[in-house]
């Protein structure tokens, strides 16, 4: 009988053993961001509207109907003139850039935003098992990630991974690695680094679809720091709850609507196609029907279901049928986090999600001063609220971000503790944050060159676009 006991007992203790260990491995398995640092170029890089003007006049291939073209693009796009932009386009050097001036641009990022961040957290480089690094349009040998290796001296067992022709979502693909990563290692150290060269990829030719770019596209990056060690929980900023990911690169109009090309003179440029809208509303929907299920309460899910229903029940009149029910995420989501692709891509997200413009403020002010930095953007919005103080603890945070590919992915973050008042933290909003968000955001652009529109081509010259300024 007693042996018997010891037996059942045994079986027992061997089950909550079990259970035990199962419980503690999942606990190794979170992501958590300890800390994040936005890069701020110097401000000799910053694109004036004067600087602007000077640039187009230089640019030879382009004729009024161009600048028209450009003028009327950049003022739509949400961006204001205080942005930043690559060396080698105020040394006068956008026509034929060197290599050397694409890793003079990303030295500039890693030198300053990683040391930073290392120097913050206490973090020591050898302490660092994971280095994940994406930046689209770049590629070197050695790779930008050996830089960085080789700058920090790094471990010889840090496990690299070197990301390029992600595009704009390349971070939340580069957070995917990490998670998964951080399945299998327990109490490991990740730093991430997301960026984009603009140097050799700034586009000197007439072709619109490409030169559309030059009005978008800024400099800027994020290094990160994440963990799974239980130790450093109590001093994370974030929690990852979930991340989607979706991919219609087996759609030619898909895959096609954003390219790095060559136009018919052989000048290298990033195309954006007109069909751009239509596949990033096509991801847009697939990534949310995904995700809403894994973020949204059961009750609003029943609610749109009870809604969706009754509206096909109706279809046969227009008048009972009503609008189409859309999903509310904030009943699960308390912040938005929207990628700065443009005006157009903030405006189709918010009238999507039926979102309020206190939701877009991050992402429209991060546009108007940062403009889009590909990868990165994601995280100056996220900067933004941080510094406006608008992140508690508890919320959460939805990213939604876009690429070439096409891309569409989207997670969601847990604030840990209550952010903004951390002292000695270099946050990129700290010199302007107090006005915003701005009460005047028209394009300085139009009152400056807004004349070019009464243009005659016959008689027109581009020197006065330099005597206008």
């Amino acid at each position: 009988m007693e042996l018997i006991m010891i037996m059942y007992a045994s079986s027992i203790l061997y089950l909550l053993f079990i259970i035990w260990k199962r419980i503690d491995e999942r606990r190794d398995k979170h992501c958590y961001i300890l800390d994040y640092q936005c890069y701020k170029p110097t401000d000799d890089r910053m694109l004036g509207t004067g600087f602007c003007g000077e640039l187009m006049k230089r640019t030879k291939s382009l004729g009024l109907l161009e600048c028209k073209f450009l003028l009327k693009a950049i003022v739509n796009s949400g961006i204001g003139e205080q942005t930043y932009g690559p060396r080698m386009v105020f040394a006068g050097r956008e026509d034929n850039p060197a290599l050397a001036d694409g890793l003079v641009e990303m030295d500039e990022f890693f030198h300053d935003s990683i040391q930073k961040l290392l120097d913050r957290s206490g973090i020591a480089p050898l302490q660092i098992d994971v280095l994940v690094v994406n930046v689209s349009m770049l590629a070197c040998i050695p790779s930008l990630s050996a830089r960085i290796i080789n700058h920090y001296k790094l471990r010889h067992d840090v496990k690299v991974f070197n990301l390029t022709g992600m595009g704009c979502s390349a971070s939340l693909i580069s957070m995917d690695i990490v998670r998964n990563i951080f399945k299998s290692y327990k109490n490991a150290n990740a730093l991430l680094v997301t960026s984009e060269s603009l140097s050799s990829n700034w586009y000197s030719g007439n072709d619109r679809s490409m030169i559309l770019a030059n009005c978008l596209f800024r400099s800027g990056g994020c290094a990160m720091l994440l963990t799974n060690n239980r130790a450093l929980k109590s001093r994370a900023m974030f929690k990852l709850k979930c991340l989607v990911r979706t991919h219609h690169g087996a759609r030619d109009e898909s895959y096609g609507c954003c390219l790095q090309k060559e136009d018919d003179q052989g000048l290298p440029g990033f195309h954006l196609g007109k069909s751009l809208p239509k596949a990033a509303t096509r991801a847009f929907i697939d990534n949310m029907k995904v995700i809403a299920p894994k973020i949204l309460p059961a009750r609003e899910l029943l609610r749109y279901g009870v809604m969706t229903l009754v509206r096909k029940m109706r279809r046969g009149s227009a008048k009972l049928a009503g609008p189409r029910p859309v999903l509310d995420f904030r009943t699960g989501v308390d912040h938005f986090c929207i990628h700065t692709g443009g005006k157009a891509v903030i405006d189709g997200i918010g009238a999507n999600l039926q979102l309020s413009e206190h939701d877009l403020e991050p992402a429209r002010m991060t546009l108007h001063r940062f403009g889009n930095t590909s990868a990165s953007s994601l995280w100056y919005v996220l900067a933004y609220m941080e510094a406006k103080r608008r992140l508690k603890r508890g919320d959460r945070v939805f990213m939604i971000s876009f690429g070439a590919g096409f891309k569409c992915n989207s997670c969601v973050w847990e604030v840990f503790r209550d952010l903004g008042n951390e002292k000695g933290k270099a946050n990129v909003w700290e010199d302007c944050i107090e006005s915003c968000p701005s009460k005047n955001m028209v394009n300085p652009f139009m009152e400056k060159y807004g004349w070019i529109n009464q243009e005659d081509p016959s008689t027109f010259n581009k020197d006065s676009l330099v005597r206008h300024n």
